[in-house]
């Protein structure tokens, strides 16, 4: 049974988000994306133990723990290991530590009733936290669905925030939480499709020249785009997660691992698999990564209309709301002429906006009593 969240009170080790995610999907563990903005996560939706076989209970080689974030146990930061050791923001970057010294003030002031300060909190993390739920559920609407749900338990849990890491850092990982345990499944994943099948399913279809009809450019674009975050859902979860914080964000490993509820070493493990088999994907299929290899956007328009993959008249991803002062549409098609590789053509997408409707309802709905967060 659900209940509520006291914003002002830690929650206990098996409700917090500082419990790792499973190694696996944990696909039954969690509340399905349709059962609403206004539920909680029971004091049973914690995650689970991470599996040995990703490399979480391996020793740490040398090299390994060169990249870790954090120092020795003796040095003040517990004997906490592996998943449960924060990410320390940024250490020794005055910057920085200036950023995390505003963050907390500004929680402080959105978890003592601040209307003002709770919505900044929401703007600074929605974009960034729309587009991750983006690439791991592939369409706009299931990742409004998503960013929805991991705001509401990003601002319900305001107070347990210990700035051991960046507001972001922290909110990241309470979204890849929720994400790894969605019960909801992309198309592929229902399909258990896996890159192999799915370079099968290109070869159909596939026309012997360009598509020269009406926005022959958007809509070659809207392929790539598509197509792309479809390859992402054809790697298992844990690896899609991987793929994504440390491919396409780009983040530094140790942060990537705190996120994805394991050590670098394990982090590091999963990406290397995920990038082995996107870039074997890639490089045999798609013409943007390899120019030898068959696949390319414009000649696989008029099936991707066919099979309505693609909407001609409203391009879900090329025409998509894009954050004040991000990458454009433009931008991103102008970085695959400059760079190509495997990784560069799924990081290659426009800095999409979270739909402001979404966030509104998630601030109406905080702010109609029924949370003692805003008491």
């Amino acid at each position: 049974m659900s209940r509520p969240l006291d914003g002002r009170e830690p929650l206990s080790a098996t409700e917090g988000v500082d419990e790792p995610v499973s190694a696996t999907d944990g696909v039954d563990e969690s509340m399905s994306a349709t059962d609403g903005a206004d539920e909680l996560l029971s004091a049973t939706d914690g995650a689970d133990e991470p599996s040995a076989a990703d490399g979480v209970d391996e020793p740490v080689s040398a090299t390994d723990r060169a990249d870790e974030p954090w120092g020795d146990p003796a040095d003040g930061q517990g004997t906490r290991s592996g998943a449960d050791r924060p990410v320390p923001a940024a250490l020794g970057a005055t910057e920085a530590d200036d950023e995390l010294r505003r963050e907390r003030v500004l929680v402080a002031r959105a978890v003592d009733g601040d209307r003002t300060a709770l919505e900044e909190v929401v703007r600074l993390i929605q974009d960034p936290l729309y587009r991750l739920a983006l690439r791991m559920v592939w369409r706009p609407a299931d990742a409004e669905d998503a960013l929805q749900e991991i705001l509401v338990r990003v601002i319900t849990r305001l107070a347990t925030w210990r700035a051991e890491a960046r507001l972001l850092t922290w909110a990241y990982r309470v979204g890849v939480n929720y994400l790894l345990n969605l019960r909801r499944q992309t198309p592929q994943e229902a399909r258990g499709l896996s890159l192999e099948e799915f370079r099968e399913d290109l070869t159909d279809g596939l026309a012997t020249a360009d598509y020269a009809g009406p926005e022959a450019e958007l809509l070659a674009q809207e392929v790539r785009l598509t197509c792309s975050q479809a390859m992402l859902q054809c790697l298992e979860r844990t690896e899609r997660v991987a793929f994504v914080l440390g491919e396409i964000f780009e983040l530094p490993s140790g942060e990537a691992a705190w996120i994805a509820g394991t050590t670098p070493a394990g982090f590091r493990k999963r990406l290397e698999r995920a990038r082995r088999r996107i870039r074997a994907f890639m490089g045999s299929t798609c013409g943007l990564a390899d120019p030898k290899a068959f696949c390319r956007c414009a000649r696989r328009v008029e099936k991707a209309v066919a099979v309505g993959r693609v909407d001609p008249r409203r391009p879900a991803l090329a025409t998509h709301p894009v954050a004040p002062g991000g990458r454009q549409l433009a931008d991103t098609a102008g970085q695959l002429h400059r760079l190509r590789d495997a990784a560069a053509v799924l990081r290659a997408h426009p800095d999409y906006a979270a739909p402001q409707a979404r966030t509104d309802a998630v601030l109406a709905l905080l702010g109609s009593g029924r949370f003692p967060l805003l008491d």
